[in-house]
């Protein structure tokens, strides 16, 4: 008798449990390969961390397509899709501003905070099956972590006082020539 009743109130959803499987573990592929590649270079977001916001994107967006095209709602719904990848970037930005840190002067995080976005925004595009733009992300996002590391090693960085932008003495100020006057 319950089970009828169950069965009964919960909608069935438009997508087929396969469909989900794949995004979900199209997410998970993706998620691990960023995650990866900030777990090899020791960082404190790694490989699960990547792997949880990606699929956990992925699962709202799924979600939010099945709603959409359930019975339950008999057309009364309309789907936004700018709300969904607002509330993903909202829930990411929270994670990504906590690996961010200010210390000894320097700014770190930055990177491993850009990554978990970007592993909610892979997990977006995957859980809403577009499954082109989730792989090319992830292949371009490791292009930049590892070939932009090689250049960072070779371009030797800009030291404090080189930099425009830099705290300090006025920089339209003439130093001393040596001369006495």
């Amino acid at each position: 008798m319950m089970d009828e009743v169950i069965a009964r109130s919960a909608p069935q959803g438009a997508m087929g449990l396969t469909d989900v499987l794949v995004r979900l573990l199209l997410a998970i592929a993706c998620g691990a390969v960023l995650g990866f590649e900030r777990e090899w270079r020791n960082h404190s977001a790694g490989l699960r961390t990547h792997i949880l916001v990606c699929l956990a994107a992925a699962v709202l967006a799924v979600i939010a397509l099945d709603v959409s095209r359930t019975s339950l709602f008999d057309g009364s719904i309309r789907m936004d899709p700018m709300r969904l990848i607002e509330a993903v970037t909202n829930g990411v930005a929270f994670l990504a501003a906590g690996m961010i840190a200010f210390t000894r002067g320097r700014v770190v995080g930055l990177t491993t905070g850009a990554g978990l976005w970007l592993a909610g925004v892979v997990g977006l595009a995957a859980g809403l099956g577009l499954w082109q733009i989730a792989v090319l992300t992830t292949v371009a996002a490791l292009v930049v972590l590892s070939l932009l590391r090689t250049v960072e090693k070779v371009v030797p960085p800009l030291k404090d006082n080189d930099r425009t932008d830099a705290p300090g003495p006025d920089r339209n100020r003439r130093k001393p020539s040596g001369k006495q006057r």
